[in-house]
């Protein structure tokens, strides 16, 4: 239609205008006439464009082999540049595109191409925006989508990455040692303070005990603290103060006669003064 002098130009499109080769102008939106078999037409779209970046093989700085692929996203900005000054738009973008990752990511190290990705995208975007002014294209956008590791490589970076999980694990064990050591101290000394708050303790831990289990439980008791109580309850009866530092009471054994011993008889004196047993004569 537009070589018989009708051309119609949507809301998204620009009509560049060529009458016999040379430019005439820009067509906007709508319904045109144009001299038949003498002006031509060629829309442009302004649109923007999502161009994928193939996957390719970038060695980093640090001489490690990866995949990338990204994503470009640009628009038309200038119908007539885009018409005159390239042949072909989203070709020339996505070739200007690949090689541009493909630089930046070589010129970075392996740790900042996996963190830092923000950055590189950043400036992939400055250079072909810079390149791509001249055809009338705007590249607003540009993102890293893929990064391919060798399996050497992830394998070493997950071991590096659970060595460093048992390096926090440990620390933070560490760290809960301490400070359970510092409760316990303090814990100590309340009960040297108060050495009824020892008692209260075990009759605690008895209780958990038992609530558990049913089964049989020896606790030893406090023999000597219950030996100073007697004491001083004796003390106090007997009028006396009590003593806190008296030793315990000694309970001596019952005295008696030893095993396997027996009484001599006294002896009898004789007629010449020598001790003769009983029953034995002095004569014949």
């Amino acid at each position: 239609m537009p070589n018989l002098g009708i051309a119609i130009v949507r809301q998204y499109e620009r009509g560049v205008v060529f009458r016999l080769g040379r430019l005439r102008g820009v067509r906007k939106p709508g319904f045109h006439f144009m001299i038949p078999f003498s002006d031509r037409m060629w829309k442009v779209s302004l649109r923007t464009v999502t161009m994928p970046v193939p996957s390719q093989q970038v060695i980093t700085q640090d001489n490690v082999s990866i995949g990338v692929a990204a994503v470009a996203y640009f628009r038309r900005v200038d119908a007539v540049k885009a018409i005159v000054e390239i042949e072909d738009v989203a070709k020339a973008v996505g070739q200007i595109a690949q090689t541009t990752v493909r630089n930046i990511v070589g010129r970075s190290m392996l740790d900042q191409v996996l963190t830092d990705t923000q950055t590189l995208n950043l400036a992939i975007r400055e250079i072909l925006d810079s390149i791509t002014e001249q055809w009338g294209v705007q590249v607003f956008l540009v993102e890293l989508k893929d990064i391919e590791l060798p399996v050497t490589m992830q394998r070493a970076m997950a071991r590096q990455a659970e060595a460093e999980r048992e390096k926090r694990a440990k620390i933070i064990a560490a760290e809960g040692e301490a400070l359970s050591a510092g409760r316990l101290a303090e814990a100590a000394d309340v009960i040297a303070d108060h050495p009824v708050a020892l008692q209260l303790r075990n009759l605690q831990v008895l209780a958990e005990i038992a609530a558990e289990k049913n089964s049989t439980v020896v606790f030893p008791a406090q023999l000597l603290d219950s030996a100073r109580a007697v004491g001083r309850f004796v003390a106090e009866e007997s009028g006396r103060p009590p003593d806190p530092d008296a030793p315990l009471p000694r309970v001596e054994p019952a005295a008696g006669p030893a095993v396997g011993s027996a009484e001599e008889p006294p002896a009898v004196e004789g007629p010449q003064g020598t001790d003769t047993p009983p029953g034995t004569g002095a004569g014949r």
